[in-house]
């Protein structure tokens, strides 16, 4: 698969990751809710550690910064 996520969108992925496995182990966020955004981390955690987002393409979406000639 093509790589199409720069490291600022890694890191917010991996950011709202943390903080949506925080939320449900602390008890904030329960039921179904939780379980969402338990499945939804673990999508961002996936796609950061793979560098791309299937849902990019269709779009033609690419967050990798381009480098300077």
């Amino acid at each position: 698969m093509k790589k199409n996520m720069g490291g600022v969108d890694k890191l917010i992925r991996l950011i709202l990751a943390g903080i949506f496995i925080v939320l449900y182990f602390s008890g904030v966020i329960q039921g179904t809710l939780g379980i969402v955004l338990l499945v939804l981390a673990s999508i961002f955690v996936l796609t950061s550690s793979i560098s791309s987002c299937p849902l990019y393409l269709p779009f033609g979406i690419n967050t990798i910064a381009k480098e300077k000639k």
